[in-house]
């Protein structure tokens, strides 16, 4: 789960970077607070990475997910991106439970008493 999780992450971090380029030409918003907000969201991203297999990890991906499709009211184009990043997101955690569930069974069958096949 945690390099398909993490992949996801990383690729929200760039997609993050650069809607705060398109927010920055924006210009009822500062470009301080354009910033200040895309490099919370882009640490997160990758703290994230980090924290996905711990207690509350998947839960706070969940909430970057929600902040993302938010970030649409900022930039309109981020509505879908956010639902596609959303979606990724779940089929990570989802697909990553049951490749971690697979290969826990693939390892309480081997026998450790042979050694691997090169």
């Amino acid at each position: 789960m945690r390099i398909l999780c993490s992949s996801t992450l990383i690729g929200e971090f760039f997609v993050i970077g650069f809607a705060g380029l398109v927010a920055m030409k924006d210009p009822d918003l500062a470009m301080s607070t354009v910033w200040t907000v895309s490099g919370i969201a882009m640490f997160l991203c990758v703290l994230l990475c980090g924290l996905v297999t711990r207690p509350g990890g998947v839960a706070l991906g969940w909430a970057l997910q929600i902040a993302l499709i938010a970030s649409g009211f900022i930039v309109p184009t981020m509505f879908f991106l956010g639902a596609i990043f959303a979606a990724l997101w779940w089929a990570s955690v989802h697909y990553g439970k049951k490749v971690d569930e697979a290969k826990a069974r693939f390892a309480a069958q081997a026998d450790p008493s042979t050694p691997d096949a090169v």
